[in-house]
């Protein structure tokens, strides 16, 4: 049974030698191609109607096969576009450079296991002397060999997506790429700042995530003007926030404090508020507090039992009938057991370490099979 995460707890350091804690969840992201990460369903939905709209009935829907959904840190940062938001010389920099550090070296951030994967920072609003002392500073020599920076890039519309799809191709298991900040690679315009040009870029860049299946993790200011809620003290308009996966906003009551609260919201993590102090000595980070416990999802009896199914095989395939043989005890019917898995196929990958997939053909075939952590 999978134990419940909590932030609220004690936590190890976090540089080079936190400790992986106690979860059930694979701590290594397993790679797969451009191509698979990039498929949204098994089928393509039809088209209805003279103006060629895709449409996919709820039947098709939960008949669909979907990528699952692999997050970059566990309950804290997941594929897709997200803004990190704080004002000038709030800390941002020194926290984007350890989260790029723990997910490229696989190290858990705090209480939560990070995927291991490549990692591109577009560090433009510092050059390499800086970031050499920075990072020296905060993890000593140990290098991480699949972190890469960049201190200069192009904008949206000179090309920055042709750079970065460039890295991709180069780059198989890159997972994370920290664009920092918004405003070096945005078109400059007379309406930069109106709703739907803000909406425009954030969806330009969701796009990129989207297609390459990875995370793009944007750094930007807030607004000098305060607010009851912190996410309306993004620098510009909802635009932003809208077009969006989530957002992490770090703000202090004070310049000098060493401590930081950090507001997250997203589409696939839950809201969380977490209070996080600044370790001078060594330059990083550390988790002090949580005002709610994380919420993780319960253990499913179906996905229980199909673990324990492959506890003594590494693979297995057949259609549904003869998987609902093998798992009696679930007294499910074959069309049931199959949309019932293909409705948790995230939850199977990503706390079990099991791929599965229903194969569509003369005969469906229903695939699991438990990959190792680097498979």
């Amino acid at each position: 049974m999978m134990e419940k995460m909590k932030t609220t707890a004690p936590v190890s350091s976090v540089g080079a030698d936190g400790v992986q804690p106690n979860v059930k969840n694979h701590n290594e992201i397993i790679a797969n191609s451009q191509e698979q990460i990039n498929q949204q369903a098994t089928k393509n939905p039809e088209k209805s109607g003279n103006d060629g709209l895709h449409t996919m009935s709820m039947p098709e829907l939960y008949d669909t096969v979907f990528v699952p959904r692999v997050p970059i840190v566990d309950g804290f940062l997941y594929g897709g576009t997200y803004l990190f938001v704080g004002a000038p010389k709030v800390g941002k920099s020194f926290f984007m450079a350890q989260l790029a550090y723990h997910v490229a070296m696989g190290i858990p951030l705090w209480d939560y296991p990070v995927r291991k994967g490549t990692v591109l920072y577009l560090a433009l609003e510092d050059d390499y002397a800086r970031l050499q002392r920075r990072l020296s500073g905060m993890f000593g020599i140990e290098c991480a060999d699949n972190l890469y920076f960049a201190t200069q890039a192009k904008t949206l519309n000179e090309g920055l997506d042709r750079q970065l799809e460039g890295f991709l191709k180069e780059r198989k298991d890159a997972r994370l790429i920290i664009i920092d900040t918004l405003q070096k690679v945005r078109e400059v315009g007379g309406d930069r700042y109106s709703y739907s040009s803000d909406y425009e870029i954030v969806t330009k860049l969701k796009s990129f995530s989207d297609k390459y299946g990875i995370c793009l993790l944007v750094v930007h200011h807030t607004r000098k003007l305060e607010s009851e809620d912190s996410f309306d003290m993004i620098s510009g308009t909802n635009g932003l926030l809208g077009a969006a996966d989530g957002a992490f906003i770090m703000h202090k009551k004070k310049r000098t404090d060493n401590e930081a609260v950090m507001d997250i919201v997203g589409r696939d993590q839950p809201d969380q508020k977490l209070t996080i102090e600044f370790d001078r000595e060594r330059c990083v980070w550390k988790f002090k507090k949580a005002e709610t416990e994380l919420w993780k999802q319960p253990p499913n009896p179906l996905l229980e039992a199909i673990n324990v199914f492959l506890t003594d095989r590494q693979a297995w395939e057949g259609t549904a009938t003869e998987l609902v043989n093998q798992l009696p005890d679930m007294q499910l019917q074959a069309n049931v057991l199959s949309r019932r898995l293909n409705t948790v196929n995230s939850q199977l990958f990503n706390d079990y370490g099991i791929f599965y997939d229903n194969k569509r053909g003369h005969e469906r075939k229903i695939i699991l099979k438990r990959l190792e952590a680097k498979e």
